[in-house]
């Protein structure tokens, strides 16, 4: 089964997905966790970094959400091409970037005519993608948060190309239009919602193994489901 987790920069999808890849492992239930690229992304600290006039001279934002969307469908096609029965754990999804990619547009950091090719080329990638047994994960575990959180939490894991003060507009756009995006939008998988305002995975254990229970309730739920039907 494939479990995609979402939500807003900052709130802890590495941590859930590597909590959750922990706890299938000592369940003795394989696991593989696919990272969102960052460390190695050579277009992400420009984009925190430049001014908006950098930005827009040479067109980073477009190139961001290109860099973003080849490595995410890639790493779909390595999910469902997985030869052995295995949990895969996607640290955000595909069907996120397009979420992203239309605020940039409405900051007026990708153009309508960028905005318009990107749409084609996840259309044509999203038809590749149907010719593959199951393209859709089974499960998004969204991080939902208040703003302070997400502030608080990009803060402290002191990235500092994110932590630039200018930032907060930015963030502010992203976070605002999210829970909307993923509630009445997102239509490809089930959806857990955790509040991160009041969780925390690597400080209480307690957390984590709450989660890892709502997760396993669900999937057991979906598969029950998913049986019924075929």
């Amino acid at each position: 089964m494939s479990i995609v987790i979402g939500g807003m920069i900052g709130l802890g999808k590495t941590s859930v997905a590597d909590t959750l890849h922990a706890h299938f492992q000592n369940r003795g239930i394989n696991s593989k966790v696919f990272y969102e690229e960052v460390d190695d992304n050579p277009i992400l600290p420009l984009y925190y970094q430049l001014t908006n006039e950098e930005l827009e001279a040479r067109r980073i934002p477009f190139l961001l959400q290109l860099f973003f969307l080849n490595k995410r469908f890639k790493t779909v096609k390595d999910c469902v091409s997985w030869h052995e029965p295995i949990f895969t754990i996607q640290d955000r999804s595909i069907y996120e970037d397009w979420y992203f990619a239309y605020v940039n547009k409405g900051l007026g950091r990708i153009s309508n005519l960028e905005f318009k090719i990107y749409e084609d080329l996840v259309e044509n990638m999203m038809e590749e993608l149907n010719e593959l047994p199951k393209k859709a994960p089974d499960l998004m575990v969204y991080l939902k948060g208040s703003f302070d959180t997400v502030l608080d939490r990009i803060m402290s894991r002191g990235r500092s190309f994110e932590i630039n003060p200018e930032l907060k507009e930015y963030y502010f756009e992203v976070w605002k239009g999210y829970d909307d995006w993923v509630m009445n939008k997102y239509d490809a998988s089930d959806v857990l919602v955790v509040d991160m305002d009041t969780t925390d995975v690597i400080k209480k254990p307690v957390d984590a193994i709450r989660i890892c229970d709502q997760v396993e309730e669900k999937l057991i739920h979906l598969l029950k489901i998913e049986t019924r039907i075929g």
